[in-house]
C-alpha cells in the first residue's frame, strides 16, 4: 500500500448487491423473482468488469446473517446459487474468468459444496479476472478464523506471539494473495458495510447508490468507476506529498 497516484481503473472492486426484494415488491412479485433478476445483473457486471480490465471482482452473495431470513427464501437462494453455478461456470471459463468462493462452506449441502469445488477447478487456470463470490461470509468470521489459525501455530510452537503482525494475520484471511479492494459499491440505498470485508476495506473508496441491484447495469457501474477516478487516495499522506511523488516518478522515466 502506497500513497502514490492511483490508476483511474481500480484493480479490485467489491460489491454488496442489495435491493432484490424491494425490486420485486415494487412490481408486486415474490421476493424470489427479485433474486432471479439479480442474476442477470451479476452477469452484466462480471462481463463489464472484465472488459474494463479490473483484476478482481468480489460479490457479496450471501452473508452469515442471511440464515436469519425466512426458511423458504433461504432455500430458494441456495437452489438459485447452485443453478447459477451450473449455468454460468462454462460462460466464465469461456471469458477467461477464474471463480473462487470465500466463506464458511460447511453449512451448505454436499451437492452445493461439490458444485462449488467443480466450478473452481474448471476455471482455476484462467487469469483474465478473478471473481470472488462471498457466500456464508462475514467479516468477523474471516478475522476470527484467521486468528484461530495463528493461535494453533502458537500452540504448536511454530510461531511466537510477538511474531503476529498485520501481515501474518492478513496471510490467513480469505483474500490472501489478492489485492485489497480499491472500490466498494453498495446498491439499494443503504449506507453501511454490513459485516463485509471488515479488515480489507480499511482504505477502500466507498460508493453508495440508490439503484436497486437488478437495475444496476453497465451504465451504473461506469458512474461508480468515474467517481472512483476522481478520488484522491492518500493513505495517510498529504496531497502535497502525492504531487511530489508523482513528479519524481515522471522525472525518473
Amino acid at each position: 500500500m502506497t500513497g502514490s497516484a492511483h490508476s483511474p481503473v481500480p484493480r479490485h472492486v467489491a460489491i454488496i448487491m442489495d435491493g432484490n426484494g424491494r425490486w420485486a415488491r415494487r412490481r408486486r412479485l415474490p421476493r424470489t423473482a427479485g433474486h432471479q433478476a439479480g442474476v442477470t445483473a451479476v452477469r452484466k457486471t462480471v462481463e463489464h468488469c472484465a472488459r474494463k480490465g479490473i483484476e478482481v471482482l468480489t460479490l457479496f452473495a450471501f452473508s452469515s446473517e442471511n440464515w436469519r431470513r425466512p426458511p423458504e427464501e433461504v432455500s430458494v437462494l441456495m437452489r438459485l446459487f447452485e443453478m447459477t453455478l451450473s449455468r454460468e461456470t462454462r460462460r466464465l471459463d469461456e471469458h477467461g474468468i477464474r471463480l473462487r468462493v470465500i466463506g464458511d462452506r460447511s453449512a451448505f449441502s454436499k451437492n452445493l459444496q461439490q458444485r462449488i469445488a467443480e466450478a473452481e477447478a474448471q476455471t482455476a487456470g484462467n487469469d483474465r479476472m478473478t471473481l470472488l463470490i462471498a457466500a456464508n461470509y462475514g467479516g468477523r468470521w474471516d478475522i476470527t478464523q484467521a486468528a484461530q489459525q495463528l493461535a494453533r501455530q502458537v500452540a504448536a510452537g511454530v510461531l511466537k506471539p510477538e511474531e503476529i503482525d498485520e501481515a501474518a494475520l492478513a496471510a490467513h484471511l480469505s483474500f490472501a494473495g489478492l489485492p485489497e479492494p480499491d472500490l466498494f459499491i453498495r446498491t439499494g440505498g443503504e449506507l453501511r458495510i454490513s459485516n463485509f470485508l471488515l479488515w480489507q476495506l480499511a482504505y477502500t473508496e466507498l460508493y453508495f447508490t440508490d439503484v436497486l441491484w437488478p437495475d444496476f447495469d453497465e451504465a451504473e457501474l461506469d458512474k461508480a468507476l468515474a467517481e472512483y477516478s476522481r478520488r484522491e487516495r492518500r493513505f495517510g499522506h498529504t496531497s502535497e506529498q502525492l504531487i511530489r511523488q508523482a513528479s519524481l516518478a515522471v522525472s525518473s522515466v
